[in-house]
């Protein structure tokens, strides 16, 4: 995820935090010392409210990183790749290499997190309970621990909400795919019913900023507003499911030299980089360019690799220069092209060389395939 950056790695996994989960930390921080605390708990120094509403926060990251990491475990176990895990405004994600391949993995990976959470959710109030009789134990302590069991089922609750890609929607899908053994059926029906609840949260967020109380929510702006956003990303997030979904069907069995430029033009090493921005960029419209010699591809040059460098620099500096040499990322023209789009989006690419064999034989790029997507769409091909 863009906008992250690297804080370690458990069990091989990397584990990344975006700047806006540092807002979320000081914005929970800051509600629990100066709203929920004063209001049920008063007469704490202004110190201890911040000290609690700040271990509260903190623990709460910890709570989901743990969440994560139980969906990230039961993965590994089936044989899945996860790369990372990002902490975001909104909670983590696990960056997952692939979908599950059967009804039942995705149930138990999608399961893990929620009950994770109820245990730790209990575990925490169970200890609050046992506390309580020693007089030893401050109140403030009390609270905070009990509050840490209370933030940890709302947690399970609401990600056991059956609207997808929440870990309810993913146990709706994974039931449906079971008993229909359809998974583009299973993932539009989970799609579809996360979108209805989405569209719900933002209906209530607005009511709430409205000062209209919904069942056991109270009205305000803060409420009525962050209701809203949490709404508005499951339905983009649901949305967004779909139409990879309905992607990945329509190019089921599609192989990447069906789609792939079968005649890239390649450019000399020693070529200037302004002729390749005039030539090549501007006039015939391309992002990238292979760069060959008489032993074939030798690297990429593209519109990115351009930019990075000085205009005045460009009729003086060979392409050579600036490329990304090879080894390159690469893949074979019989490849599916769903694998193929796959290793563009994780590493962030446009394009990629194609090869048959060792041989180099076009290029593909993401334009190339919303270009054949396109064209099945106006001649009606399903």
């Amino acid at each position: 995820m863009r906008g992250s950056f690297k804080i370690g790695k458990i069990a091989g996994i990397e584990i990344g935090v975006h700047y806006t989960w540092i807002f979320a930390l000081v914005l929970f921080a800051w509600i629990f010392a100066q709203d929920t605390f004063p209001a049920l708990y008063p007469g704490w120094a202004v110190k201890t409210y911040w000290i609690a509403g700040t271990v509260v926060s903190l623990m709460l990251f910890v709570s989901v990183l743990i969440h994560e990491l139980c969906h990230s475990l039961v993965a590994i176990s089936r044989g899945m790749k996860v790369s990372s895990i990002v902490f975001f405004i909104f909670g983590g994600v696990s960056n997952i290499e692939k979908e599950p391949e059967t009804a039942r993995v995705e149930f138990l990976m999608a399961a893990a997190g929620p009950f994770s959470s109820l245990v730790l959710g209990l575990l925490f109030m169970g200890l609050a309970l046992l506390l309580k009789a020693n007089t030893l134990i401050s109140e403030p302590v009390l609270v905070t621990i009990y509050y840490l069991g209370y933030v940890n089922i709302i947690l399970a609750v609401f990600n056991l909400v059956p609207g997808f890609p929440l870990d309810g929607g993913r146990v709706l899908r994974s039931i449906i795919w079971g008993i229909t053994k359809n998974l583009h059926k299973a993932t539009m029906i989970a799609g579809n019913v996360g979108r209805l609840f989405g569209w719900a949260m933002i209906l209530v967020g607005v009511a709430l900023v409205f000062n209209i109380n919904v069942w056991i929510l109270q009205s305000g702006l803060f409420n009525g507003i962050w209701l809203v956003f949490i709404g508005w990303f499951l339905t983009s997030a649901a949305d967004a499911a779909m139409r990879g979904q309905t992607m990945q069907q329509q190019l089921a069995g599609v192989k990447v030299k069906d789609v792939m430029d079968r005649t890239p033009e390649c450019t000399s090493p020693a070529a200037s980089v302004e002729s390749v921005v005039h030539e090549s960029f501007i006039q015939r419209g391309r992002r990238s360019l292979p760069v060959c010699n008489e032993k074939g591809l030798i690297g990429i040059v593209t519109l990115t690799d351009a930019k990075r460098l000085s205009q005045d620099a460009w009729s003086n500096t060979p392409v050579q220069e600036i490329m990304t040499r090879a080894p390159l990322l690469t893949v074979d023209q019989e490849e599916d092209l769903n694998n193929a789009l796959q290793i563009l989006a994780k590493n962030g690419l446009n394009q990629i060389p194609v090869l048959n064999g060792s041989q180099f034989v076009g290029l593909l790029s993401r334009a190339d395939v919303i270009r054949y997507m396109q064209t099945r769409q106006e001649l009606g091909i399903k």
